[in-house]
Formats: C-alpha cells, sequence, structure tokens
C-alpha cells in the first residue's frame, strides 16, 4: 500500500558492495522502524539524512528482508518542533519520466491550474447538453481530479468512476467518435465507380456451389451490393466469427465488380491465408472463365514481372499480400479493394492500396474483413467511419467444439488421446506457441514438437509447418494433411487464419496461457468444420496467473465469438484487442472503453448533434484531444 509517514533518522548506512545503496532507518520512538532504500543518489543527498533529522515520506510500503521498506519514497526535512500539516486537498500522484520528478511535474500543473481560463471559454459541448446528459462542467472535473478534497471518495477515483473522470471521458471519447464521423463524411464526398452489372456471373456462380448460402450470408451480399451501386465510397467492415462464410461474401462483392468491367484487389496479412484465398477463388471463378492472378512478396524474377504485367492490362482479380501495395504495381481500373484481417495492416499500408485506385476522381470501394467479432462498443467508437456487417450464423453442419485445460504435467495423456483419434481415421492440429516473437525460436520450438510426437505416433504420420518454410513447402505440406496423408500436423500460429480441414477434429493448443483470447479462438475454429465432434485441449503451464485462469475459464464455457471479443476487451483493452500499437489508431488517455461503455450512446447523439448545429466548436474539440493524429485515420 502507499503511505505518508511522519518518521526521525535513527541509522544510516552507505553501501557499494553489488551497486551502490543508501539506507535510511526512520522510527517513532513507538512504532517498529521503517527503512528507506535509494539506489539512486548523490553524496548532497546523503547527507541530508543526518541522525535525529525528522522527515516526511511517502511511497509504497512493501515487506523487506529487514521489515517495512519504502523504496526511493518522496521527502523532505521536517524542522524540529514543526507541526505537519495536512494538505487542504490529496495529492494527486502523475505519470513520471526520467528526468521529470513528481515534485516538479506536481508544481507544473499547478501553475497551469491557476491559468485555467473562466468556464466560457473552456467549455465546448453546448451547456443545455451537458445538462441533459448530467455532465459536469469541464472547468469543475479538471479542479477535481487535481486536486481532490480530502473527502473524496478514493474508492470512485481509482477505478475512474468518479463524475469528474467521467466527464473528461466523455469528451475525449466524443471528439474521437467525431473525428471518425467528420473523416466519413470527407471520404463520402469523394466519387467511386457504381459496380452494378446484370447479375448473371453472380448466377452462375451460385449454382455452382456445392452449398446454400446462409441467410446472413444473403443478408450481408444484400447490404454490399446496395452500397457499391452508389456512386459514393462504400467503406463497409464485415465481421463474422471463425468459418461463418467470409469469403463467399467477398467472392459474390467481387463478381459484382468484375461484371461492371472493374478490377478488384484482395489484400491477405500472410501468405498462407492469401494462398487460401486463391485457392478458393480459383475453385470457383475459373470455371466461369474469370482469371485470378496471384501476387506475393516472394515471386521473383520473371514470374514477378508478368504478374504485374498482367495486373497493369487489366487482370480482373488479383489476390496477394502488402506486395499489392508496392511501386511499380499498377492497376487498370481498380473498383474494389477487400482487406482481409484490417487490424493486421498499418494505416499507411491500407491508404497505399486505396491510392492505387484513384482514377481521376474516383477513388475504389472498400470492403474489410475480420474474423475477430468486435464488441459493440469497440464497434461503435473504434469503426465510427464505417458501415458494419455481421454474418452471425454459422452453416449447417458445424459442431461446436468441446473445449478442456489440461496441465502440461498430463502431456502424454494429451499425446495417448491424439494416437486414439488417428486409430479412428481422424486428424488433429498441434500448435507450438512462444511468447517471444522471434519466427527462429518458434520454428525451434514446433520442430522439438515434432520430434517428440513422431516418435511417441509411430502409427500415425506426423507433418510440420512454420513461418519459415519456404511458400511451395508450406503448401506442400497444408495439401498432404488437407488429403489425410498426415494424420497429425505440428504447427506454429500461421495456421491461426484460413485454414480449413473438415475431417480434423482435435485441437491441442501448447502454453495457451500465454495467449490472448482472440487468438485462442482463432485456433479453436480451425476444428469443428466437419459433422464428426471435435475437441479443443487447451495445455497450461501451471501455476497460472489469476488473467490466464480467466481467460481459460472463458474458452471452457462458451463458443460465442461476440462473448469472447467482450471479455477480451475487458481484460486486454482495445489497444491489444485491435492490434493498435501498430496502426496508430485509438490511444486513449483517461477513457477506457470496456469502463465507459455507458457513456457511449450519449457520445453518439451529442456528436451527432454538434457537427450538425456547432460545427466551429466540434472541430475545436478535435483539435483538443486528437490534434494531427486524426489524419491517420484515414485507411
Amino acid at each position: 500500500m502507499r503511505a505518508q509517514v511522519v518518521g526521525t533518522v535513527e541509522a544510516v548506512e552507505k553501501g557499494f558492495r553489488y551497486r551502490p545503496q543508501l539506507k535510511v532507518a526512520i522510527g517513532d520512538g513507538v512504532m517498529q522502524t521503517l527503512l528507506l532504500r535509494f539506489f539512486h543518489f548523490n553524496r548532497a543527498q546523503a547527507e541530508q539524512f543526518r541522525v535525529g533529522t525528522r522527515l516526511l515520506c511517502y511511497g509504497e510500503v512493501r515487506q523487506g528482508n529487514a521489515g517495512l521498506e519504502m523504496v526511493h519514497p518522496q521527502y523532505r526535512r521536517l524542522e524540529d518542533d514543526a507541526s505537519v500539516a495536512l494538505d487542504e486537498q490529496l495529492t494527486p500522484v502523475y505519470p513520471t519520466t526520467e528526468g521529470l520528478g513528481q515534485k516538479r511535474l506536481g508544481n507544473v500543473i499547478a501553475k497551469a491550474m491557476q491559468q485555467l481560463p473562466a468556464e466560457t471559454e473552456l467549455e465546448l459541448i453546448p451547456p443545455g447538453l451537458c445538462a441533459k446528459f448530467g455532465l459536469t462542467s469541464l472547468r469543475e472535473a479538471l479542479l477535481y481530479v487535481h486536486r481532490p478534497p480530502p473527502d473524496a471518495r478514493i474508492d470512485q477515483l481509482i477505478q475512474g468512476r468518479h463524475p469528474a473522470q467521467q466527464r473528461l471521458a466523455f469528451e475525449e471519447l466524443l471528439s474521437q467518435h467525431m473525428s471518425l464521423k467528420r473523416l466519413r463524411a470527407t471520404v463520402r464526398e469523394r466519387r467511386a465507380p457504381k459496380l452494378g452489372g446484370n447479375g448473371k456471373l453472380r448466377q452462375q456462380w451460385l449454382k455452382s456451389l456445392p452449398f446454400q448460402l446462409t441467410a446472413a450470408q444473403q443478408r450481408v451480399i444484400k447490404e454490399i451490393s446496395a452500397d457499391i451501386a452508389q456512386p459514393s465510397p462504400m467503406l463497409r467492415l464485415v465481421q463474422g466469427d471463425v468459418g461463418s462464410g467470409k469469403t463467399a461474401v467477398a467472392c459474390a462483392a467481387a463478381l459484382a465488380a468484375v461484371e461492371a468491367g472493374y478490377q478488384v484487389a484482395l489484400m491477405a496479412p500472410t501468405e498462407l491465408l492469401a494462398e487460401q484465398h486463391l485457392r478458393n477463388f480459383r475453385h470457383w471463378l475459373e470455371p466461369l472463365g474469370i482469371h485470378v492472378e496471384w501476387l506475393a512478396g516472394k515471386q521473383q524474377g520473371k514470374a514477378r514481372q508478368q504478374a504485374m504485367q498482367r495486373v497493369t492490362e487489366g487482370a480482373p482479380i488479383v489476390i496477394g499480400t502488402h506486395a499489392l501495395m508496392q511501386e511499380g504495381v499498377s492497376f487498370a481500373r481498380l473498383g474494389l479493394v477487400i482487406v482481409d484481417e484490417q487490424h493486421r495492416f498499418g494505416v499507411q499500408q491500407r491508404l497505399a492500396l486505396r491510392d492505387k485506385g484513384i482514377e481521376g476522381e474516383l477513388v475504389p470501394h472498400q470492403l474489410v474483413l475480420t474474423a475477430t467479432p468486435i464488441p459493440r462498443t469497440l464497434a461503435m467508437s473504434a469503426y465510427a467511419d464505417l458501415d458494419i456487417s455481421a454474418i452471425d450464423e454459422l452453416p449447417p453442419g458445424r459442431t461446436p467444439v468441446q473445449t478442456v485445460a489440461i496441465s502440461n504435467a498430463r502431456r502424454a495423456e494429451v499425446i495417448e488421446r491424439i494416437s486414439v483419434a488417428c486409430m479412428e481415421r481422424r486428424q488433429a492440429y498441434w500448435v507450438c506457441t512462444l511468447i517471444e516473437e522471434s519466427e527462429q525460436l518458434r520454428a525451434q520450438a514446433a520442430e522439438a514438437a515434432h520430434a517428440e510426437l513422431s516418435h511417441a505416433l509411430t502409427e500415425c504420420p506426423v507433418g510440420l509447418i512454420h513461418g519459415r518454410m519456404k511458400p511451395k513447402e508450406k503448401q506442400a505440406v497444408m495439401d498432404a494433411f488437407k488429403s489425410g496423408q498426415l494424420s497429425v500436423l505440428v504447427a506454429t500460429t500461421v495456421i491461426e487464419v484460413g485454414v480449413d480441414v473438415p475431417n480434423a477434429s482435435l485441437m491441442v493448443i501448447e502454453n495457451s496461457e500465454r495467449l490472448g483470447l482472440a487468438q485462442l479462438h482463432q485456433l479453436r475454429g480451425r476444428v469443428g468444420r466437419g459433422a464428426v465432434s471435435s475437441n479443443c485441449v487447451l495445455l497450461y503451464q501451471p501455476p497460472l496467473g489469476q488473467l490466464a485462469r480467466e481467460r481459460l475459464q472463458v474458452m471452457r464455457e462458451t463458443n460465442d465469438g461476440f462473448r469472447i471479443a467482450e471479455k477480451d476487451l475487458e481484460l486486454r483493452g482495445p489497444g491489444e484487442v485491435l492490434g493498435t500499437r501498430q496502426t496508430g489508431q485509438l490511444s486513449l488517455r483517461i477513457a477506457d472503453l470496456a469502463r465507459d461503455a455507458h457513456l457511449l450512446p450519449a457520445v453518439q447523439q451529442v456528436g451527432e448533434y454538434m457537427l450538425a448545429h456547432h460545427h466551429e466548436q466540434a472541430a475545436r474539440l478535435i483539435e483538443r484531444w486528437i490534434g494531427g493524429a486524426a489524419r491517420y485515420a484515414a485507411a
């Protein structure tokens, strides 16, 4: 706990055995002694601590080897007979950085508080709206959070739920919401090609499919068709749980563009996922006489030059990775951009692909796919510039996956279970995860697991796939697994998205405690794709931390991607869920989307009203909170 104490210096000791250290024992002659410990100090500072000096100290109290101690507390010397005056307000503790201490920062902020403008200059939300939604004034809120009175509800302040903090959170969410809405309006002012067509290709394609589209897929296809038939650019996000049939929806949209005489670019974050799309599109469309071009980073020499030439000449559908955005790749008439797993791409990459389609005044329509169900609260704030469609039903014949969490100590039992599944002519995945980002270390972990399973499962052919293999090698292994030549596939998380093997009914995820909920859910979605009952085994290394225990518990309880996404948001926060540390999107200073979700309906109402009736104040509010960062969201 943090505490403020008064005491008299009883002993001082300087040590330099392993590293410089200053120890100061203080006491009040009644209670036990408290040890102050400093690792960074100079001679003048050390000389201040003479025996008999009275000190006022504030810091975090911990149990040390010799009793209670404070490491690097804030302190000041007191005159011998001076009484300690308690401040008239609580002392705020600010996040500091090297070279800027708590005291100096506090003094600067105290001076800033004295310079606060009058309420009329400071407040940008119309007073009528503040009253309607019960918001305190901005000036009151700022003064309160920086100078809380002694009787303030500490529990509320620590949780961020005090009305003063909620007022600041409201304004931050409002500025972000209006920024995205304004951005959307700017994009919609551009013109886009009308992608109608006569529908013949789509009818032929639908007749050739070996399955019926679900009602949800048909609804989303109608929404997309209505969007792309307009002369303003579509900005639509299609979210659907693992295996809900997003690829078929994307194919229907692509056919509408081809019928209208335009090109389609589909970009995926990994070669494995891009290749999966390529196989599906070629299987569906080449019998209809539509050429599907492939363009990826590892294509070299003549093959690459020829592919780029065909794209320039108007290849109707081009599928690839970030290579689609590189210099030298130019499209003849790009009408539709489809981005799979948008949050894996940086903002600049998405902008680059969109800009390749600018033809005079026209920009291409944008369709974004994600298999990470986005919590409603996140969709309302982080994706306010997009229309959102949800494919909220799975194709018939899918079976729910039973999930269990098992300690690594019972690894032998799990391997035995795989052996039984293989004897029943079923297939299994064994996924290796490492906390390190190094592809080399991941590959080594997968190779070790492959050797272990090959030795233990002599009757079952075991394959191996990881990120350091060449694309052709990866494809050969995937094809062998898909055709049933391999019973077990040992893989790194490269199989997280896009792999479809209906006969695979067992998934083992090693070190599952290290993964986030969204990734665990994605991996689990590789099984349960056929009619046979499927299982997912979460192998963990005990002891489990509280957060890991909660994650595994949620995985055991539900297969509902939206419930998992809400919990993921609660446990990890929006930056992690969206992968926004890479994309520069959604960096909230005060608001917390999980905690402040209840504010969003009011934020939307106030935002719509201000953009319509108080345009100048809306612009100033966006500038106050976001500044120049708003332009990055233009992807």
